[in-house]
C-alpha cells in the first residue's frame, strides 16, 4: 500500500477491519479513480446518522448477505463518503470522525476544525 496521510498529517491507520470498510474492503478510507463517492471520512456511526443516510437512499444498517455485508449499528466505524459527511455535517447530524483513519483528501470537504467539531 502506498504511504497515505490522514488529516492530522500523520500516517493513515486502519478505520476498521470488523467488518472490513474502505473502498478496497482493505479497512483503510482511501481513494483512488474507480471511486466515485470518495470514501474517505472514517466515521463512528449513529443512530441519527443511520437514519438521516438512510432516508437519502443508502442504507447501511440492513444486512446485506449477497454483498456480504452484516449491516452496521450505532458504534460502528465506516468509511463514509466525503459529501454524505459534508450534508450529514450541514443538517447537524454528522457522526464524529476518527481522524487518524480519516484520509487526508477529506480537506478539500471540510476544515480540519469542523471534522474536529464532531
Amino acid at each position: 500500500m502506498i504511504l497515505t496521510k490522514n488529516v492530522l498529517g500523520t500516517p493513515l491507520k486502519s478505520c476498521c477491519d470488523s467488518p472490513k470498510t474502505g473502498f478496497f474492503r482493505d479497512g483503510f478510507c482511501r481513494t483512488g479513480p474507480q471511486d466515485h463517492g470518495t470514501h474517505i471520512a472514517c466515521a463512528v456511526l449513529t443512530e441519527e446518522f443511520l437514519e438521516f443516510t438512510k432516508a437519502r437512499g443508502n442504507d447501511l444498517s440492513t444486512p446485506r448477505p449477497e454483498w456480504n455485508f452484516p449491516g452496521l449499528v450505532p458504534g460502528d466505524k465506516w468509511c463514509l463518503c466525503a459529501l454524505r459527511w459534508t450534508e450529514a455535517f450541514a443538517a447537524g447530524v454528522a457522526p464524529a470522525l476518527d481522524l487518524e483513519a480519516t484520509h487526508e483528501k477529506m480537506l478539500e470537504f471540510a476544515t480540519l476544525e469542523d471534522l474536529k467539531a464532531k
